[in-house]
């Protein structure tokens, strides 16, 4: 899977394409750059997934739920602020990442080692031109 966003306005339809590609997959880890574009990609997706509340980076809090159309958990973590993997067991990690609802996960280099061995890794990398490049990695 590789999906091209030229600019902003292409988002959302990026996000369709994404969620087209998702298949059964419930864990992903979003690997990138601060600035790439993770939350904006996630955001996006979870709005095509029907979700209404506010989607922002759970940066200070590590995880943030939402639901979807159905009313199906999605579960977004940010693990940029951890200082050392045993905070991700303190919260109870394995209840979200092998709940069977759908997890994205952002900084997920500081907690590789615990990540399910089905998690998706996905690059968002920024193009020379100031677009993004959404990969599987």
């Amino acid at each position: 899977m590789q999906i091209a966003i030229n600019n902003l306005q292409e988002i959302n339809e990026a996000a369709r394409k994404f969620i087209q590609e998702m298949g059964n997959n419930k864990v992903f880890a979003f690997y990138g750059s601060m600035g790439a574009g993770k939350t904006t990609f996630i955001k996006a997706i979870c709005e095509e997934m029907g979700v209404t509340e506010t989607v922002s980076s759970p940066t200070f809090a590590i995880i943030n739920e939402y639901r979807d159309k159905k009313s199906r958990p999605i579960f977004h973590f940010d693990f940029y602020r951890i200082n050392k993997l045993e905070e991700a067991f303190d919260f109870g990690y394995e209840d979200y990442f092998y709940s069977g609802n759908l997890c994205f996960i952002e900084w997920p280099e500081l907690v590789e080692s615990i990540l399910p061995d089905t998690a998706v890794k996905i690059a968002i990398r920024v193009t020379d031109e100031g677009g993004r490049i959404v990969e599987k990695q």
